[in-house]
């Protein structure tokens, strides 16, 4: 087998970097960047609180200055502090995270990069934890659709959907921004970082953002067994990835604007296995390449009209490997192509100031091609239709859409393997949603919504090895949830109050499961769940005096989610890893010389099997972060930064998966350099 370094670069990573290096290979005077960042604080501050409040789904957003502050390292850990979010982490520093939201499932939990959907047709959930923090503008997530009516299919067709938007700065024509640091961490972490903004002219700006980060992740933990205790270390736990983004932005005479992304991500990772007695070993390996150019532009058509069109192709490719002597010649290696074409097109129209209408229509094709014996290398075309109607009358606010799901597969192998082509399936998901201001002088609302969401079952699910199963249907859940919003006005010292109730129930039917058959497990439809709870979310924006100030803010999700599946020998029971209570602290306290952030999460007891029993039981956990910055004005064009965040203070031994333990108390020292032109 060919070795594969990943400090290799390949023809995808080179014409990434040449595209984002041609787009800013110019450069002209700059204005005051101080007073940029100031604006770009203020209106994130904004955004957030109405997209709290004012929505009529639960949204909750963030923006990446503040992750950056708190200390937070990883959009993953980013996440997890949001009401309503599970992350599954696999532990270690190259480990899986994945997210759902509200127990519905990753594969219902859409994520969006910039406006355009991320997709993994052969597993059906994405790995959150391949995406930088570095340049993150905003976080947001939302419980059904996000906001605004221009979204795509795809975006209506999800149960829940987690938006990343890059950061783009407010520059004048001729200002370029470079920023360049490192990171240095515990356990071997290195992690430079470059970034470069150049307005090129007054209707063209570009970006370029890359990074690379290595750590041998060999942290120390405690293993239990009975009434012995040992010290032991992680093993296989090492990380090496790449990332290089380039950004191109331009607005025409007409007003329209069109956005094109180039992006490229090259890992290789030890996947750290499970820690059972003395058994620390790992041999499992992946590689990983994902590269996808994409392109959004947007026309408003006259008075009434808008136009936004996307198109994306991406290219992924991951190598397994395994020893073990298990396996013929006691190697496995597992090889998997996944290419997709993606088209994207809404209309909308506003006929009136209190009406809004659009439709949205997405067609993918998706191809994937495995080494793994008996794939027949399916192919998909799926098309979906979105009907969206939005009106505002008086305190009523609501929003209705209709998402019509077509899909087509063919088999380029089906008569070798004897596999019997997939039928087309065709669905029709109806949401609703109302927003209800109860006093016409405050900003205190009530908003319900359901919504009826399906997701096909995954290459996957459908032809992997024996257990795949092409009879297969779709996976359907279906939301209800009703809640108060109240955002307060300025009392005092108190710039802002931000306050969030939501209880939701969920029903998930026909539910995609491994099951055991005769001699093999098998993919049935054979689930059903139905989980309830209460998010709540807190902030608050505290002006002590001058140059000091204070945000927080916290959330709370209190859930039940229970398999009801009948006859099942565990119904009734808690689903695995769903505590009943978990919840998040974030607090930013700023002054003249420095900031302090500092962040915690936390977890209730929850069970790691369906069985609910003590044996399967696991403890409840705190872990809290502190971090230190420092902003320094060294002169017109040059600033400097410094930042000193120490992970789980207390050095905190938990798991949130079973037998992969998480790593203790960690540092992280930052330094990063800005330079300007003709900074004022």
């Amino acid at each position: 087998m060919k070795n594969i370094n990943c400090l290799n670069m390949n023809f995808k990573e080179c014409a990434t970097i040449s595209v984002a290096l041609l787009c800013v290979k110019t450069a002209y005077p700059a204005d005051s960047l101080r007073t940029q960042k100031i604006k770009e604080v203020v209106v994130t501050a904004d955004r957030t609180r109405r997209a709290n409040v004012y929505e009529t789904v639960p949204i909750q957003s963030v923006s990446g200055d503040d992750i950056r502050m708190t200390g937070v390292q990883s959009v993953a850990d980013a996440v997890k502090r949001l009401a309503g979010a599970n992350v599954k982490d696999y532990g270690g520093i190259g480990g899986m995270k994945t997210v759902s939201v509200r127990n519905l499932g990753a594969q219902h939990t859409a994520v969006s990069y910039d406006g355009v959907a991320v997709s993994n047709t052969q597993a059906g959930q994405i790995d959150i934890g391949r995406f930088s923090l570095d340049n993150v503008g905003l976080l947001t997530m939302a419980v059904g659709q996000g906001s605004g009516t221009m979204q795509s299919a795809r975006h209506y067709a999800s149960a829940a959907v987690l938006s990343i938007e890059t950061e783009r700065p407010s520059l004048d024509t001729g200002d370029y921004r470079l920023s360049s640091g490192i990171a240095i961490g515990s356990w071997g972490q290195v992690n430079p970082k470059l970034r470069f903004w150049n307005k090129i002219s007054d209707k063209t700006m570009a970006t370029i953002d890359a990074n690379f980060m290595r750590a041998d992740g060999r942290y120390g933990f405690t293993l239990v067994n009975g009434n012995e205790k040992t010290k032991e270390q992680r093993n296989n736990s090492d990380i090496c990835q790449w990332h290089v983004e380039g950004n191109l932005f331009h607005s025409f005479n007409d007003e329209s604007q069109l956005a094109v992304k180039a992006y490229f991500y090259k890992s290789e990772r030890g996947l750290p296995g499970t820690v059972i007695l003395y058994n620390n070993i790992s041999n499992e390996r992946l590689w990983d390449e994902n590269f996808f150019t994409q392109a959004l532009y947007t026309k408003k058509i006259g008075e009434s009209c808008k136009l936004a069109v996307r198109g994306k192709y991406t290219h992924s490719w991951n190598l397994y490997e395994d020893k073990n002597v298990k396996y013929s010649g006691g190697i496995l290696h597992e090889t998997n192509r996944q290419d997709e074409y993606y088209i994207s097109s809404t209309l909308g129209y506003s006929p009136v100031a209190w009406l809004e209408m659009a439709i949205a229509e997405d067609v993918a094709a998706n191809k994937l091609r495995t080494s793994v014996n008996g794939s027949p290398n399916p192919f998909r075309i799926t098309s979906l239709t979105a009907l969206v109607t939005k009106m505002k009358t008086g305190r009523l606010t609501a929003e209705g859409n209709i998402v019509f799901t077509y899909a087509s597969e063919s088999l380029t192998e089906s008569t070798k393997y004897a596999i019997t082509t997939p039928a087309d399936r065709k669905k029709i998901s109806p949401s609703l949603s109302l927003s209800y201001r109860l006093l016409p002088d405050d900003a205190l609302f009530f908003r319900t919504m359901v919504k009826s969401t399906f997701r096909l079952p995954t290459f996957n699910d459908l032809y992997y090895l024996q257990i795949g199963n092409t009879s297969l249907r779709p996976e359907n859940a279906v939301e209800y949830g009703a809640g108060l919003t109240w955002n307060s006005r300025k009392i005092g010292a108190v710039k802002y109050v931000t306050a969030t109730v939501d209880a939701y129930i969920n029903n998930v039917t026909d539910k995609i499961v491994a099951f055991p058959s005769t001699y093999i497990w098998k993919m049935v439809n054979f689930g059903k769940v139905k989980a309830k709870g209460l998010d709540l979310t807190l902030g608050t924006q505290i002006d002590l005096s001058k140059g000091f100030s204070l945000t927080a803010s916290g959330a709370m999700t209190l859930q039940e989610a229970k398999d009801k599946t009948e006859n099942s020998p565990t119904y009734n029971s808690q689903l695995p890893y769903t505590p009943k209570v978990s919840g998040s602290l974030s607090a930013i306290f700023y002054t003249p010389w420095i900031n302090i952030g500092y962040s915690s999460t936390a977890q209730g007891k929850r069970y790691s099997m369906a069985q609910n029993t003590n044996e399967y039981l696991m403890k409840s956990y705190m872990e809290h972060s502190l971090s230190v910055s420092r902003l320094l004005h060294i002169s017109k064009s040059y600033d400097l930064t410094l930042q000193l965040t120490v992970n789980n203070i207390t050095n905190k031994q938990y798991e949130i998966i079973k037998y992969y333990p998480m790593p203790g108390r960690s540092f992280l020292a930052t330094v990063m350099v800005e330079l300007f032109k003709n900074k004022k």
